[in-house]
C-alpha cells in the first residue's frame, strides 16, 4: 500500500492538478460514514489563526478574510487559551481576545468597534467572520507549546478535571467573559481544541509530567465531552497530537482517545529543525533512505504509528507547516542536505523559522523530492526546508488515498495574502 501510494503521489505531483482530477477509482475518496452528529463526513481543512499576530505579525482577522483562506477551510482553531496554576481555562491576553478596540481599517466588515462596545478585539472579529462564513466551525485552542505547564495538574484528580471542564465551557462556549455581562462571548466557539504538549513527557521547560498523565488525559476529555454534552451536543472536540512513538506511547491511550474525539491533528512538522546539528526535512511525507539519524520521521510513519495503535483513519487530520526550518552555516554542498550546520538561520520572527510567504521570494536554489515528499532551497550557505503549494498538493493527495480526515495548517498567518498553501489543500480535499 505504501509503495502504491509512493508512486501514486509522485506520479500525480509531478502531471499537475490535472491529474488529480483523473486518479483511479481506487484513490479516489470513498463515503466515510456519518459523524456522531449524523451528518456525512468530509474531509477536515483546519487552519491555526495565532492570537499574538496581531502585534509583531501585523495579522489580523481582516487579512484571513481579504486572502480567501475562510471559504475554503472547515475549521479555525484559535490559539492559544491558558491553562493557569489553579487548572483552568484563562485567557493568555484578554487585550487581545477582547478588550483592544479594533479600528475600521482593520475589522472585517470595515466597522470600527465603538467605544462603549461590550466585545471587541480578536473575538468580536471572528464573530463577524462567522456571520459571513456560517459553515465555518472555530475552536478555542487550549496550551500549545508554552502554555501546557499546568496541564497534567489540571487533569489529576476526578475533582480537578471537572472544575477545569467547567471553567473551559464557561468562558469559552458559554462566553461568561470576567468583566463583561454574561454570556458576551457566547456563539463564538463551536468547540475546543486540546494541545497538550505533552502528555506523559517533556514539552517546554518546567511542564508539570506524570506518568499517570496517559490514563488522566482520556478521562478529562469523557469529562469535557459530557459536560460539552450537556450545554450543546452539537460542539465538538478535537486534539494535536505528536508525531514521535516515543511521545505517542507515554501520554496517549490512542483508541479510547480518538473514540471520544471527532477527530485528531497529528504532527506533520517539526520532524527536524534547527536543534539539529545537521540539515534535515522539516515534513518529509515518506521516509527518506539518506536520513542519518536513528530514528527516521516522516508524516507516512506517524500515520501509520497511530493507525497500528487503533485510530480510525478518517479521523486522523494530518499536519502540514506554512513555514520552514532554518540553518546556517552549511557549506558542505551539493544539495546541502544532511549536511553539518553551525546553527539555525536568521528569521524575521525567531532564528530557525520563517514564513512560507517570505521564503517563497528567497534567493537560492530549490530542490524537489518526489519520493519522500520533500521540498528545500540552498545557497551554499543557508539550508530551508519548507512546503509549496506542489509538495502539498502531494500530501493531499496522500490524505484522499489513504481516505484520512483531512488537513491541519499551522498556522494562517505565514501563508501568502492569496492564501496559496490553503488554496493547494482545497483543490483536492473537498
Amino acid at each position: 500500500m505504501v509503495r502504491f501510494l509512493r508512486h501514486l503521489t509522485v506520479a500525480a505531483a509531478a502531471l499537475g492538478l490535472a491529474a488529480a482530477a483523473a486518479l483511479p477509482a481506487q484513490a479516489q475518496p470513498q463515503p466515510l460514514g456519518q459523524d456522531r452528529h449524523g451528518h456525512h463526513d468530509k474531509f477536515k481543512r483546519v487552519g491555526y489563526f495565532v492570537q499574538w499576530g496581531i502585534y509583531a505579525r501585523n495579522y489580523h482577522v481582516k487579512d484571513l478574510e481579504a486572502s480567501g483562506a475562510p471559504a475554503k477551510l472547515t475549521h479555525i482553531n484559535y490559539a492559544f487559551s491558558d491553562v493557569n496554576a489553579k487548572g483552568l481555562c484563562a485567557s493568555a491576553d484578554p487585550w487581545a481576545d477582547w478588550d483592544r478596540p479594533v479600528p475600521a481599517e482593520l475589522s472585517v466588515d470595515g466597522v470600527a468597534d465603538a467605544p462603549d462596545q461590550v466585545l471587541k478585539g480578536n473575538l468580536n472579529q471572528l464573530k463577524k467572520l462567522k456571520a459571513k462564513h456560517p459553515k465555518l466551525k472555530i475552536l478555542i485552542s487550549l496550551g500549545g507549546w508554552t502554555l501546557s505547564k499546568y496541564f497534567s495538574d489540571a487533569v489529576l484528580t476526578p475533582e480537578s478535571r471537572s472544575a477545569f471542564a467547567a471553567s473551559c465551557v464557561d468562558l469559552w462556549l458559554k462566553g461568561n467573559i470576567p468583566g463583561l455581562p454574561p454570556g458576551a462571548g457566547a456563539g463564538i466557539f463551536d468547540g475546543i481544541d486540546l494541545d497538550w504538549e505533552w502528555p506523559g513527557s517533556p514539552g517546554a521547560e518546567g511542564n508539570v509530567v506524570r506518568p499517570e498523565d496517559k490514563q488522566n488525559f482520556t478521562l478529562f476529555i469523557a469529562e469535557l465531552r459530557k459536560q460539552m454534552n450537556a450545554h450543546d451536543r452539537r460542539s465538538q472536540i478535537t486534539a494535536f497530537l505528536a508525531a514521535a512513538a516515543s511521545k505517542i506511547d507515554p501520554g496517549l491511550e490512542v483508541a479510547k482517545v480518538f473514540k471520544l474525539l471527532d477527530f485528531a491533528t497529528v504532527q506533520g512538522y517539526d520532524l527536524h529543525g534547527s536543534w539539529d546539528t545537521k540539515t534535515g526535512h522539516n515534513g518529509n511525507l515518506f521516509t527518506d533512505p539518506r536520513d542519518p539519524y536513528p530514528v527516521r520521521y516522516s508524516v507516512d510513519q506517524t500515520v501509520r504509528d497511530y493507525l497500528k495503535r487503533g485510530a480510525p483513519r478518517h479521523k486522523i487530520v494530518v499536519g502540514v507547516p506554512a513555514y520552514g526550518q532554518g540553518w546556517t552555516g552549511v557549506t558542505g554542498g551539493g544539495d546541502g542536505l544532511w549536511q553539518p550546520a553551525t546553527g539555525p538561520a536568521p528569521g524575521s520572527q525567531a532564528a530557525g523559522s520563517e514564513d512560507y510567504k517570505l521564503l517563497a521570494k528567497k534567493p537560492g536554489k530549490r530542490y524537489r523530492d518526489f519520493k519522500t515528499g520533500a521540498y528545500w532551497l540552498y545557497d551554499g550557505n543557508e539550508f530551508w526546508s519548507y512546503d509549496d503549494p506542489a509538495s502539498l498538493t502531494q500530501k493531499a493527495l496522500y490524505i484522499r488515498a489513504k481516505r484520512l480526515g483531512g488537513s491541519m495548517m499551522w498556522s494562517l498567518d505565514q501563508d501568502d495574502e492569496k492564501a496559496s498553501l490553503t488554496s493547494a489543500l482545497h483543490r483536492i480535499l473537498r
